[in-house]
């Protein structure tokens, strides 16, 4: 529950949250083992590459793309860990001369929903990094992002003095039934899934940790109406120049030292921001639901949970009157959905 002044914590709330990054980067540590690595090109990270940390499983038709997209903004090197798949995605990925690519068959929801293998592996590679923690579903953009790449960015926010950077999570979804679309592999997921909804969001900042809850949007009209306090969180931090003693608390959406969560004040916010295009709603999601429900990997208590793969299984068209057409970063600036870098 958000305090009064949540950018202000006792000493015995700070010494506790000091104690919870200390037993997260030791789990990270010992999380270790469960890694094996398929291919290792981290011998080929310079100084100031931008890296790409990423957990996934059966993504080969998203792959082509959001390597591409990501090589286009400037990452150097990515950092995939795979937990299990049977699509071909590690037959790719092993190819690939800036991924380095380790797979795991333990549980995702043990690991942190993957978050220990990741900072294992950030508290490995990532220190004095700038690094992008990143979905294969979630497609970063900021403004002018076309011609001020990642480096560029992140120069900018050196010059700030702001070590961290962060977005929106923004549902995309086809008009129509989910499912009934085609996509090819290899093409911007845009050209399929281009609608979304502008509104409404709220945020609310929480104590102790001071991070942003942001939550509303598609899924929490479609799925969530019912229970809004269940809907998904939909603030990340997904670009952070990055300490061996840094951790992430919840996916990217917090993170500790507890500083870090500043740098991000939500939709309409006045800290320079970006958006995430979450593109789960590819017509592969309709297939996959019934896949994951059963997998029981993604929820703290999966069970509560069935409905919602229920209802995504059902191919529902998520558009609504109010659903406003994709057009790129400068619409989602006007709208307030991100704040724009002072180029």
């Amino acid at each position: 529950m958000a305090d009064a002044d949540p950018n202000r914590i006792g000493l015995w709330d700070a010494y506790r949250l000091r104690w919870k990054r200390r037993r997260l980067l030791w789990r990270s540590f010992r999380s270790r083992h469960a890694l094996t690595p398929l291919a290792d090109r981290t011998g080929k990270i310079a100084q100031n590459d931008i890296l790409a940390f990423t957990p996934l499983r059966n993504e080969a038709a998203r792959l082509p793309w959001f390597l591409e997209h990501y090589r286009q903004l400037g990452v150097n090197h990515f950092l995939i860990v795979d937990n299990g798949s049977d699509d071909g995605t590690v037959e790719m990925l092993r190819d690939e001369p800036d991924v380095s690519l380790w797979q795991t068959r333990a549980s995702y929801r043990d690991a942190r929903f993957a978050l220990d293998w990741l900072t294992w592996l950030q508290m490995r590679f990532g220190h004095g990094h700038w690094t992008l923690m990143v979905d294969a579903d979630e497609l970063l953009v900021y403004s002018e992002h076309e011609s001020h790449g990642l480096h560029d960015l992140t120069r900018r926010l050196d010059a700030r003095g702001q070590q961290a950077f962060g977005a929106l999570m923004l549902e995309l979804y086809p008009k129509g039934p989910l499912g009934t679309q085609d996509y090819a592999a290899g093409t911007d997921p845009v050209e399929v899934i281009d609608w979304f909804d502008p509104g409404p969001y709220r945020a609310i900042r929480q104590y102790p940790m001071g991070n942003l809850w942001v939550q509303g949007g598609a899924r929490e009209r479609v799925f969530f109406a019912d229970e809004p306090r269940r809907s998904p969180t939909l603030n990340k931090i997904p670009l952070v120049r990055w300490h061996r003693r840094y951790a992430y608390v919840n996916s990217c959406h917090s993170a500790l030292p507890r500083r870090l969560n500043e740098f991000y004040d939500g939709p309409g916010g006045s800290c320079p921001s970006g958006v995430l295009l979450h593109t789960k709603f590819l017509p592969e999601v309709v297939e996959k639901s019934s896949v994951e429900k059963s997998r029981a990997q993604h929820f703290h208590t999966p069970a509560l949970f069935d409905h919602y793969y229920d209802r995504i299984g059902d191919a529902p068209d998520l558009w609504y009157p109010g659903s406003v057409r994709y057009e790129g970063w400068r619409q989602l600036a006007d709208l307030g959905l991100m704040t724009s870098v002072e180029w």
